[in-house]
């Protein structure tokens, strides 16, 4: 069977599904491959499910159902399938995000501003941002679907150029470039070069692109390009100027555009990009200020990102769905300037090889050095770090700061800081403090 067939096949399907257990009546089953598993061994599972099809590529597995067809590569046909559809809903306009940092609050902002505008937005969910999670993200698009905002994580060099093929992206936004897995990156270069390969896609296809006039490499990299720019400086050329406003005490965001000020509940002055980009691409939509100021102000984030709980007259500040150098010292440095009394409690920074031991040091540094109370340090990185002080404390596991705080609890303080990378979890101490 060719492409178009399979094709026209997935169209009556009731979508795509690589997970066994969780197929839909209707749906087709692609068997994908994994270090620890193998979607093969589960195709007749999938068909006894309701599956219509299974998509194989293990010749030499034996399959006692119909209804199976067999490719060469599973991952492969998954991105052929996904090119194919976008290729047939080539008139819906798709914003790509990617960056080391912010990418998913941003796409969450931008999504909620074009809603106020479109009834049919589609989106990425969840943290479908990866080689599998794209192109399943594009054959979950509806035919009605009036514009798309997806998201792009790379952890190494061409993965982003890769995904490009797939999504085809009219308008494209970086974040940052921080120093996020620099495991797979080696180094800062890796990483800008990395994120640039959306730019390269957008000249090279004549697209439009958001660009943060404040960021240099962002200004200095598209010069030819079709761009869209926003900045917080008054004297630059932009098409949109934003004011970051900054409230002693508070720490809820604050912007003024056009002397509309814009008061958003995520925190911290490094989130004011983020909701400064969301704006821009709204007011390129040709959304309303009104209706984009009332969208920020309406989103309250959630999923561990840059959320506020407030539990026996303490603010928490949970911000532990992930952790790299630039965004943990971005948060500390933002958390330095609150005054009272403060706690952090932060997990180790993870995917950073070589430069791991020296990049967990210099937050430690960084504590030292700041005006935090008392900084719970948990995972095995922190723990073998020679850098300490009277107010740092130091766990190798989890577990074992579980054992100290119901047995001793942290004392009273008006702030605590909890950040760490997404396997240390944190979150699920929340309801021990």
């Amino acid at each position: 069977m060719n492409i178009q067939n399979l094709y026209q096949l997935y169209s009556i399907s009731s979508g795509i599904e690589i997970n066994s257990k969780k197929v839909k009546k209707g749906s087709i089953f692609i068997a994908l491959k994994g270090k620890n598993f193998d979607g093969n061994q589960f195709a007749d599972e999938a068909i006894s499910n309701g599956a219509i099809l299974a998509i194989v590529d293990n010749k030499r597995s034996v399959f006692s159902k119909k209804k199976i067809v067999s490719v060469e590569n599973t991952l492969h046909f998954l991105h052929e399938l996904a090119m194919y559809h976008r290729y047939k809903l080539h008139h819906i306009p798709i914003i790509v995000i990617t960056g080391s940092n912010g990418k998913t609050t941003t796409k969450e902002l931008t999504v909620a501003i074009l809603s106020k505008k479109y009834k049919k937005v589609h989106y990425t969910k969840n943290n479908f941002n990866n080689h599998i999670g794209i192109p399943l993200t594009i054959l979950s698009m509806p035919l009605d679907t009036q514009i798309s905002v997806m998201e792009i994580g790379a952890n190494h060099e061409k993965e982003i150029e890769k995904m490009c093929s797939i999504i085809n992206p009219d308008y494209g936004y970086i974040t940052n470039f921080g120093k996020a897995h620099l495991e797979g990156f080696k180094s800062i270069e890796g990483i800008i070069r990395s994120k640039l390969e959306l730019y390269d896609f957008l000249k090279k296809n004549k697209k439009v692109v958001f660009i943060n006039g404040d960021d240099p490499i962002q200004l200095s990299n598209s010069t030819e390009m079709n761009r869209y720019i926003f900045s917080g400086i008054k004297k630059k050329k932009s098409d949109i100027n934003v004011q970051y406003l900054w409230k002693k005490n508070s720490i809820k965001s604050y912007l003024s555009i056009q002397n509309i000020e814009i008061v958003s509940s995520l925190i911290g002055d490094y989130n004011l990009y983020n909701i400064a980009s969301a704006i821009s691409i709204g007011t390129y939509f040709k959304i309303s200020l009104k209706k984009i100021k009332e969208a920020v102000e309406e989103y309250v984030p959630n999923n561990y990102r840059s959320q506020i709980l407030t539990k026996n007259n303490v603010k928490i500040i949970i911000d532990c769905y992930n952790a790299n150098p630039t965004s943990m010292i971005e948060a500390l440095t933002f958390f330095n300037k609150i005054q009272g009394k403060k706690i952090v409690i932060l997990g180790d920074m993870l995917e950073l090889g070589l430069f791991s031991h020296n990049e967990h040091e210099k937050i430690i540094s960084f504590i030292k050095k700041s005006n935090i109370h008392i900084a719970f340090l948990i995972g095995n990185i922190f723990f073998n770090t020679q850098e300490t002080s009277y107010k740092i404390k130091k766990f190798m596991e989890k577990e074992f700061f579980v054992e100290w705080i119901k047995k001793y609890s942290i004392q009273k303080t008006d702030y605590i800081l909890i950040k760490g990378s997404r396997r240390i979890a944190l979150e699920s101490i929340i309801d021990l403090i």
